[in-house]
C-alpha cells in the first residue's frame, strides 16, 4: 500500500486528490496539510511513502518543507512530488536543490496523477525525457556550482555511461537498447549508481549528471 501526504493550502484541491486517490485499491490517503509547518510534521507522524507538495503555502511554503523532510533521515524512504500552478514553475529550480522527486501541474490528468504517485513511490523516473531537457535546460542556470567532478571517481566507465543517459532523461529501457543491455542489467547499474552517489531518486540523479558535466545544456 502507497502512503500518500497531501500538502496544499487549497482545501478543493486536497479533496480532489484525495477523491481520486483514495479510490485506488494500492494508494492510501494517510494525512493532509494546509500549511508547510504542518505537512513536515504530519511527515515525522505518518511517514508517507509519497508528499503531493503545493510550493505556495503559508506558514513554511513548500521548499522549506521539502528542505525539512528531505534533511530527516527518518524519512528517507519519503518521495516528494512538487505540484505547481504552471509546468515551469520560476522555483522549479530550487525545488530540485531541496530534494523533489518529481513536478505535476495542478490541472494534470487524473490517469497522470495517479501514476506520478505509484512512479514516485518506486523511485522511478517520474519526467518524461522532453520535460527532463526542457526543465533542466530552463532551470540550469539556478543550480547550485557544479561540486569536483572527484564525485564520479567512485563509478565505473559504465556507470558514468549510464548516468550520462540517465541525465538525458533515458528509461532503463531506453539506456538498455543505447547501451546493449538488458532493461535489468541497465535497472541494475542505476541501483549502484544512486547507492554510489548517496541519490534519493533518479531526478537527484539527473542534477548531477548536469552538475558534473555528464550533460550539457543543449544536448540532444
Amino acid at each position: 500500500m502507497i502512503r500518500v501526504l497531501l500538502a496544499d493550502d487549497q482545501h478543493l484541491v486536497r479533496a480532489g486528490f484525495h477523491a481520486l486517490l483514495a479510490a485506488e485499491p494500492d494508494i492510501d490517503v494517510v494525512a493532509e496539510a494546509s500549511t508547510g509547518r504542518d505537512a513536515v510534521e504530519q511527515a515525522k507522524v505518518t511517514r508517507p511513502d509519497v508528499v503531493l507538495m503545493d510550493i505556495r503555502m503559508p506558514d513554511g511554503d513548500g521548499l522549506w518543507a521539502t528542505e525539512q523532510i528531505v534533511g530527516d533521515p527518518a524519512l528517507a524512504s519519503t518521495h516528494i512530488v512538487i505540484v505547481t500552478t504552471f509546468e515551469l514553475d520560476e522555483y522549479v529550480a530550487q525545488a530540485i536543490r531541496a530534494g523533489a522527486s518529481g513536478f505535476l501541474v495542478k490541472d494534470t490528468e487524473p490517469v497522470d496523477l495517479i501514476r506520478a504517485v505509484r512512479v514516485a513511490a518506486a523511485g522511478e523516473a517520474l519526467l518524461s525525457p522532453g520535460v527532463t531537457k526542457r526543465l533542466l535546460e530552463r532551470v540550469a542556470g539556478g543550480l547550485k556550482p557544479a561540486p569536483e567532478t572527484t564525485a564520479l571517481d567512485a563509478l565505473t566507465d559504465r556507470e558514468r555511461e549510464v548516468l550520462a543517459l540517465v541525465g538525458r532523461g533515458l528509461t532503463n529501457t531506453e539506456i538498455g537498447a543505447e547501451l546493449f543491455l538488458s532493461p535489468l542489467t541497465a535497472k541494475t547499474h542505476v541501483s549502484r549508481i544512486m547507492t554510489k552517489l548517496d541519490a534519493r531518486d533518479r531526478v537527484h540523479l539527473v542534477v548531477v549528471a548536469y552538475e558534473t558535466g555528464l550533460v550539457q545544456a543543449g544536448w540532444q
